[in-house]
């Protein structure tokens, strides 16, 4: 039986559409709402019904619970599910749903005050005898006490915002001197992320990882632990890939973590979804003392499908159930682990570049078929600057952790984005690290790596040479047919220019009378031979051994530029054809320039015109969603112009400062 007849999803993207697909198999019917920038969005084209709540900020639409809430009365929704984020975590809401005469798909707002905040839910959960980690919790916050608490407990230190969540609002200081500058720092991104500028100081665990457990109850008392997820691997404090169960768990361990989660939830009544969060001594091998209380998430995790993938529990639908006042599925006897589950976090971002978000229209994606794969958006859908630039969530599943792993290696492998830069090739590496392979690491693995991890080689002639098949539109050779290059008077010859990021490749790409093909113009020239296609994919003999090269392409036409995807190896190459008029305009010269290195706000200017600056100096921060960007000097000089200043809205590429011509003296 459904639980409910219509539900209201209060949020957009990736989880909107999660929760639609275990309503669909329920038969309950489902009502999106969409701002201004998502009219066009997948969970809107999936719902039954969708109501627009405004404008392109989440401030204007995706926080305006009012206007929610009347979507819902409107549609007859019986109730709202709030998804992650948003308004998920947000009390008022929730009370402001129940006095609406609707049901609220998560905890009671009680519950949600008491673990909302850090330092209450600390507080609270040392007297349930639950471990916490020494740290300053209370409500004084001027800069001086703070930073004497900083001594008091030893560097290094972690800042937190106390009402923040996924990284945001978050420094680690690792000595008094640089702690006035990130204090001032995560309270400006705690005010700007959740409007609480209210921060508490932790002492920083060596070697830490981060492992947390799945929690559920009922309105009847009933508490059951889904086990646990290891959620180490982290860049920015913020999570990467997941796994369940967490690499060398003992059954000694698990008993006394799970136990200290079921002590958090029953001392609150609680009753949902929730995810206990523990900061643990990675050290050396996991102890049943070497755990801490972080923080309680009192909604559905993102993390959750490899949950899901570990029980059989569609923790959606539990959710759904509950709220409609029926009891848990299963009894903690009935839940067990069966085999791994790993998840990796597909972003729009730029690793390379400082994982800054990126946007653009997704010219093509294509998934693993073999793996599951939680996404909000397909070919021709657009990444919005407005909100967080997730792509996907890959997970896979098998009977052991080598097996679960390798299956994500292969599932990364055949994912193809053409369109916007991506942190594939970065999942990809994590995925083969040796550390990680070993399951011996902890959340500082990827800042240890980092230039290892991001660093990618130059484009393969191969690559290039599919690309240019791909631009020209060069059919493959039918047997019995003329060569597509045959001439009576020889060879055909095309000259093609050919951008990736701001290199100009120049080629020529000579059509042989054979079929084959030859580029030619980079360090050696490479042929392919024996060309085949079929639709989006591409064949190909190349090398002094003719081996058979396969790869998936795509291509769209950007008004007088041409861009062709080439996909590859498990790599993605996205290449642009300029108008070939552009010459060497194509390749800009910013070694005098400070460029916005994303769309977003100035928030911060630290110099003017005619001040000296050394290379690497702080000139101003950006913010763009709700994480903040340092702009540096790109050299020693003198500031020449300003061209941009605080609260101003600026576009990704535009110049803001520029240094005079001559160095500093």
């Amino acid at each position: 039986m459904a639980p409910f007849d219509k539900i209201l999803i209060a949020n957009r993207g990736e989880i909107a559409c999660r929760i639609i697909a275990t309503a669909r198999r329920l038969g309950v019917r489902t009502v999106a709402v969409y701002s201004d920038a998502d009219a066009q969005a997948m969970h809107v084209r999936m719902s039954d019904e969708a109501v627009h709540i405004g404008g392109a900020a989440v401030s204007e639409s995706y926080l305006r619970g009012d206007v929610i809430i009347q979507a819902a009365l409107a549609t007859g929704a019986q109730a709202i599910h709030p998804g992650y984020g948003f308004l998920s975590e947000n009390p008022d809401f929730v009370e402001a749903v129940v006095d609406a005469g609707l049901v609220f798909v998560g905890p009671s707002a009680q519950a949600i005050r008491a673990m909302g905040l850090k330092d209450a839910a600390k507080a609270l959960m040392e007297r349930a005898g639950v471990p916490v980690v020494p740290g300053y919790h209370g409500n004084r916050q001027e800069p001086a006490f703070l930073a004497a608490q900083a001594d008091e407990i030893g560097y290094p230190v972690l800042i937190k915002a106390r009402a923040g969540g996924g990284g945001k609002g978050m420094r680690r200081v690792d000595d008094a001197a640089g702690f006035a500058a990130a204090l001032e720092s995560a309270q400006r991104e705690g005010v700007s992320a959740f409007g609480d500028g209210h921060v508490l100081i932790e002492k920083f665990i060596s070697s830490p990882r981060h492992i947390e457990v799945q929690v559920f109850g009922d309105s009847y008392g009933n508490v059951v632990h889904l086990f646990e997820r290891d959620c180490s691997l982290q860049r920015r404090h913020q999570k990467v890939i997941e796994e369940a169960p967490a690499p060398g768990m003992t059954d000694e361990v698990r008993a006394a973590m799970t136990q200290a989660a079921m002590t958090a939830v029953i001392t609150i009544g609680y009753a949902g979804a929730g995810t206990l969060e523990f900061i643990v001594d990675g050290s050396g091998p996991l102890r049943p003392d070497g755990f801490w209380f972080m923080e309680m998430n009192t909604r559905l995790q993102v993390e959750h499908p490899v949950t899901e993938a570990i029980t059989g529990v569609d923790l959606v639908e539990w959710q759904l159930r509950v709220a409609a006042g029926e009891p848990l599925p299963r009894r903690q006897e009935d839940l067990k682990i069966t085999g791994h589950a790993f998840e990796a976090r597909l972003y729009a971002e730029d690793p390379a570049n400082n994982f800054l978000p990126a946007t653009g229209t997704l010219h093509h994606l294509s998934f693993d078929p073999g793996a599951r794969n939680d996404t909000g958006v397909g070919s021709g859908d657009a990444i919005s600057p407005w909100y967080d630039p997730m792509i996907a969530k890959i997970i896979t599943h098998g009977d052991t952790r080598a097996q679960a792993l390798d299956r994500l290696r292969g599932a990364l492998r055949r994912t193809h984005v053409a369109g916007t830069v991506t942190n594939a090739a970065f999942l990809a590496a994590l995925a083969v690290h040796d550390g990680f392979n070993a399951g011996t690491f902890d959340t500082g693995l990827i800042a240890r790596d980092l230039t290892a991890l991001t660093t990618t080689p130059p484009p393969d002639e191969v690559h290039l040479a599919l690309a240019a098949l791909i631009a020209l539109d060069i059919p493959a050779h039918a047997p019995g047919s003329t060569p597509p290059g045959w001439r009576l008077w020889g060879a055909a010859r095309s000259e093609i220019r050919m951008l990736h990021g701001t290199e100009l490749f120049e080629r020529v790409l000579t059509l042989n009378g054979d079929g084959s093909v030859t580029l030619s113009g980079g360090a050696d020239p490479v042929s392919l031979s024996d060309i085949q296609r079929d639709g989006a994919l591409i064949s190909a003999r190349t090398g002094a051994h003719h081996t058979r090269i396969k790869a998936q392409v795509a291509r769209a036409d950007l008004g007088n530029r041409r861009l062709v995807s080439v996909h590859c190896n498990g790599r993605t190459l996205d290449l642009i054809l300029p108008d070939p008029r552009a010459g060497q305009a194509a390749r800009a010269d910013t070694g005098n320039a400070v460029l916005a290195p994303m769309t977003g706000v100035v928030i911060k200017l630290a110099v003017g015109p005619g001040d000296v600056v050394t290379q690497g100096q702080v000139l101003g921060v950006m913010e763009a969603m709700k994480m903040e960007t340092t702009l540096t000097a790109p050299r020693d000089g003198t500031v020449a112009t300003v061209t941009c200043s605080v609260g101003a809205a600026v576009e990704g590429g535009l110049v803001l400062i520029t240094l005079d011509d001559g160095a500093a003296t």
